[in-house]
């Protein structure tokens, strides 16, 4: 399209159009009927063709007019599409949102989450990549990912953590243990236990936090099996290969082959809470990641009190307005 050629030029051409009168025309536009005149007559010099026939008593589109007004429509009905995702862009509405989690993360908010952010945001192609929390945050200092949810992640150069859900941490022994029937059980009682645990690869903080409940008693427990997730912890210590130490939220998947008792603490000792963590990277001012921070707030600030979430932190980035 000749450069010269200026949207008004097209909306102009269009209310003509469809009023065949310059009158209403003008008013419709809300301008004075001489300029409105002018810039007609502009647009036709630069086609180089007449688009009305003007008579005393009316006025009627040639032929280049009617074959002019159907591609005059459509590019404006284009910019308009273009305005509308680039506004839809810039408030986080569209385009696509990288998500990392920790598996165990599942079993708590986060599926409610992702619902509501997905009914909030449909046109927001969300992808979720579960791994530990070690790899959610290479992940994010990567840019692979634009949010996480880690569970007890170590603080990491360039990453901003807030907590949003914590929880206890239970005991998991085989239903067949001699303790088993209890309703809460001591470190000590574990010196001797073997352990199935996931690897310390997953996250220094998260696999020393609760095993340091342990060394408060004097020994450190002997890990003889490592697995991946909780599930298949849970499946090994059912099977009798040893004991473990876990987030309460396991209890959402305990098969009828474990029990989860209370941890106790000593009288001075703080209650020991795993945290489920929100992550991204500092500076981070794109709203498509506030937006998810802003799901994620509301939807633990409508949680049950049994999520024993902590306020939110000032630093959660930015949210699309």
């Amino acid at each position: 399209m000749n450069s010269d050629i200026e949207l008004r030029h097209l909306r102009y051409f269009v209310a003509v159009a469809e009023e065949l009168h310059f009158g209403r025309a003008a008013r419709r536009l809300h301008l004075a009927q001489p300029p409105l005149s002018q810039q007609i007559r502009k647009l036709e010099e630069i086609l180089g063709y007449p688009l009305f026939d003007r008579s005393t008593r009316s006025v009627a589109l040639t032929a280049a007019g009617e074959v002019f007004l159907e591609r005059a429509k459509h590019t404006l009905r284009n910019v308009e599409r273009d305005l509308a995702e680039a506004r839809s862009v810039g408030r986080g509405e569209v385009g696509s949102l990288h998500v990392g989690f920790v598996g165990s993360a599942m079993l708590t908010s986060l599926p409610e989450i992702l619902r509501n952010y997905r009914l909030a945001y449909p046109q927001v192609r969300l992808h979720l990549h579960e791994s530990f929390t070690s790899k959610v945050i290479d992940g994010l200092q990567g840019g692979e990912l634009d949010a996480g949810l880690l569970r007890d992640g170590d603080m990491t150069e360039g990453i901003v953590t807030t907590p949003i859900y914590e929880e206890r941490f239970v005991v998991v022994l085989p239903v067949h243990h001699p303790r088993a029937g209890q309703t809460s059980i001591s470190p000590a009682a574990l010196r001797d236990e073997p352990f199935v645990y996931y690897p310390r690869s997953a996250g220094h903080r998260a696999f020393d936090k609760p095993l340091a409940v342990c060394e408060e008693y004097g020994f450190r427990p002997q890990i003889v099996q490592e697995a991946s997730n909780w599930l298949s912890i849970l499946r090994l210590v059912g099977a009798g290969l040893g004991v473990s130490i876990a987030p309460a939220c396991v209890r959402n998947i305990a098969a009828p082959g474990v029990v989860c008792l209370r941890l106790q603490r000593g009288k001075n000792s703080p209650e020991l809470l795993s945290e489920v963590e929100l992550a991204w990277r500092r500076g981070e001012s794109r709203p498509i990641v506030g937006r998810f921070a802003q799901i994620v707030r509301q939807t633990l600030q409508r949680a049950a009190p049994v999520n024993r979430r902590k306020e939110a932190s000032p630093a959660w980035p930015a949210e699309g307005q």
